[in-house]
């Protein structure tokens, strides 16, 4: 499966362009989609029988006066890939998407399909130069911030134990962990945007440092679905 979020070699340059509201998606994460507008519907559709890429964009505040419309959304996307997919008898769909790359939203193309699109330019995280040991060092406090979020459960803390221990870089433990972290999505739309991985971590740590632990679980499960 870890082969479904490598960087994106078949990207047109032209993203689909799924806003919402109410959702951040990032690279390495997935996320489970309820898709029952006919707009949306069609995207599906076309990533479908083709490349099967939709990028995930957060709308700008003030959506709900245009929602119908185009109203403003972030310049910073994510682009993933449908990993599973499951056609309702109603036409809607259930998926899984797996994000694998930031994008930047270069500029929107006009209106000639039902949803919305935009040229876009893929991201890579930045890294400093001779970072090895601060990055361990983040990594480890990383791991004791997230583990004041977890409940007294046996099966949190495995999979908590088991993340940690893979040889994840650290742009990537992040982004799994700014996913999976109930904040707002302002917050992780912010994280989305900070392509140096070291300002990354060090913005996550300080929220998870910051915020009293939660009654619930870091990583609900099983996830449950957005609707469009």
């Amino acid at each position: 499966m870890d082969s479904l979020f490598e960087p994106l070699e078949n990207f047109r340059g032209v993203a689909r362009l799924f806003p919402l509201p109410n959702l951040v998606l990032f690279p390495h994460a997935a996320a489970p989609l309820h898709i029952f507008e006919p707009r949306y519907r069609a995207m599906v559709e076309e990533a479908l029988s083709g490349d099967e890429l939709i990028a995930m964009a957060r709308l700008r505040p003030g959506w709900e006066a245009n929602y119908e419309g185009r109203p403003p959304i972030a310049s910073i996307v994510c682009v993933g890939r449908i990993l599973t997919h499951a056609r309702l008898p109603s036409g809607r769909f259930n998926l899984l998407l797996a994000g694998v790359q930031r994008g930047a939203i270069v500029q929107e193309l006009p209106p000639s399909k039902l949803f919305r699109e935009a040229k876009a330019k893929l991201l890579d995280d930045v890294y400093e130069e001779a970072g090895a040991e601060r990055h361990s060092r983040l990594r480890e406090k990383l791991r004791e911030a997230v583990h004041r979020h977890l409940p007294a459960s046996p099966t949190a803390r495995q999979q908590l134990e088991q993340l940690m221990a893979r040889p994840l870089p650290l742009g990537t433990l992040a982004d799994v962990l700014a996913h999976a972290v109930p904040w707002p999505v302002e917050i992780k739309q912010q994280l989305l945007e900070e392509l140096d991985v070291d300002r990354r971590a060090a913005l996550l740590l300080e929220r998870l440092q910051e915020d009293e632990p939660p009654g619930a679980p870091v990583w609900p499960y099983p996830p449950n679905f957005s609707d469009n």
